[in-house]
């Protein structure tokens, strides 16, 4: 083999058992030697195509290694040398890169420039450096000529007769036979950092498509609240206020998080993850009910308690497609299943309604208005119920017309209609708390398409046949109890 050559010892099999770059760190030592392996190479490269890292990637990633090295050795300051390795022959040349200028593209030093170059010395008010960083240029200022990376174009005329201004001359270099210690190690260090850009750049082309999607992993540990889901090739983080209240999780168990951030950090990438944002729900309907999926019915509003309660309103594109009952399956098994998924959390599914009046009355359910007086100035809505159903419209601390004030975008009143009786303060207003922002805009929903989902349990039971009500989900054990126990009191008045 013409000239000796920096190789790239590499322990393939350790490589191959590496899941981290600090594995593949210790995988790959680099030393000097007359030749290179390329039975080796080959498998590693492939090896890194199959975590998503192009071969030419890592070629350029070794290629630039091996110039680093040749530069640090065997270089001058200024110098831009590129490496080319040939796998088919295992010989790797270098060379050095001139670019072609001229007197108005770059400006030449003055004499006590060029005595500051000769000694190293940095005048405080020169700009330049005696060391390897780019030259710092203020607006307009034009790069001084280095002849150790520019060629005059009449001179480069002399060598290519069509040379141009801003085109590369290349000038081949003297093979070398022993690369030092250092040099090896730089090149080591340069190959990590290629690896590690490469990889970071793979996962974030990989779970950019996936944002917005419901991921698998898994939890891997808990630390501050955060619990870190192994996802395969990197490491996601549900923080501990998109976790579901009340929730347990185990090391070792497999769980589902919607994906709602993918950032990019200095040591990697960094995946979001929630249980608790709004649109989990939606995503876990869209795999039970094609559907959704389709298209054919849509989501409109949302609003979600994460833990406890969740509405959701519906719309039908297809009129052959009832949208409640394609989210609540036969006998109750789709929205089962997402309830199961999410803890026991309870789910009203309702139709959507461009009529305000019926919207507001179905977002209830499941108690059964009387009458909805709708104040358009103020955006407030006053809603008639019955004695008996007070207690059920409201629901356990308000949560019922707070939902629903969140899923129609409207304020809501309640009154009885054995006389008026207003709704707790606050209770039926859509906004968050004062200083909070609502979850609904938080996940991105128009007020309309609220904060989160919920299934009309009500409406299931009224709709299903009949030999499928025992099979159904009660609508709320809570707004249940509480209307049974206001007709007690009723009878014993």
């Amino acid at each position: 083999m013409a000239g000796a050559v920096l190789v790239i010892e590499i322990e393939y099999n350790q490589l191959i058992s590496c899941k981290h770059l600090l594995a593949f760190r210790h995988a790959m030592p680099f030393s000097v030697t007359g030749m290179i392996d390329l039975k080796t190479i080959n498998a590693v490269l492939g090896e890194f195509e199959d975590r998503g890292i192009s071969r030419s990637t890592m070629v350029d990633a070794i290629e630039s290694a091996m110039a680093t090295a040749y530069k640090r050795e065997y270089g001058k300051r200024g110098q831009v040398i590129r490496a080319k390795l040939d796998l088919n022959t295992g010989t790797i040349a270098f060379e050095q890169v001139k670019t072609v200028v001229d007197e108005t593209t770059v400006r030449f030093p003055d004499p006590e420039e060029i005595s500051e170059l000769e000694s190293g010395f940095r005048h405080p008010d020169s700009g330049f450096r005696s060391h390897e960083h780019e030259e710092e240029l203020a607006e307009g200022e034009l790069p001084r000529f280095d002849s150790e990376k520019h060629i005059l174009l009449s001179d480069a005329k002399l060598i290519k007769r069509g040379a141009a201004l801003g085109e590369e001359i290349i000038f081949p270099l003297e093979p070398q036979d022993d690369f030092g210690r250092i040099a090896a190690q730089t090149a080591k260090q340069v190959v990590i950092q290629k690896v590690r850009e490469a990889e970071k750049l793979s996962m974030m082309e990989e779970f950019s498509e996936k944002k917005g999607q419901i991921v698998s992993g898994i939890v891997q540990r808990m630390e501050r609240g955060a619990i870190f889901v192994d996802l395969g090739r990197t490491t996601g983080i549900i923080p501990y206020e998109e976790q579901i209240p009340g929730e347990r999780y185990r090391m070792g168990e497999r769980i589902r998080a919607y994906l709602y951030a993918v950032d990019e950090g200095f040591r990697g990438v960094y995946l979001r993850l929630s249980r608790a944002h709004p649109k989990f729900v939606v995503k876990l309907f869209e795999l039970e009910a094609p559907e959704l999926a389709a298209g054919s019915i849509e989501v409109r509003a949302l609003a979600r308690e994460p833990g406890s309660r969740t509405k959701i309103a519906l719309a039908s594109l297809d009129p052959h497609v009832d949208p409640v009952g394609s989210l609540v399956g036969q006998r109750g098994v789709r929205v089962s299943t997402v309830m199961s998924e999410l803890g026991g959390e309870r789910i009203d599914i309702i139709e959507w309604s461009d009529d305000a009046k019926e919207f507001v009355k179905e977002a209830l359910s499941p108690a059964n208005p009387v009458d909805v007086v709708l104040d358009e100035a103020e955006h407030r809505a006053t809603v008639t119920v019955a004695e008996d159903e007070q207690s059920l419209a409201i629901g356990r601390g308000g949560q019922n017309v707070r939902l629903a004030a969140k899923l129609t975008g409207w304020n809501i009143d309640i009154v009885s209609a054995g006389g008026a009786v207003p709704t707790p303060e606050g209770v039926g207003t859509p906004t968050a708390s004062v200083g909070e922002e609502d979850p609904a805009v938080a996940a991105g929903v128009m007020p309309t398409e609220s904060a989160d989902i919920v299934t009309d349990e009500a409406a299931q039971i009224t709709e299903l046949p009949a030999e499928e009500e025992l099979t159904t989900l009660p609508a709320s054990d809570e707004t249940a109890a509480d209307a049974e126990e206001s007709r007690d009191k009723a009878k014993d008045e």
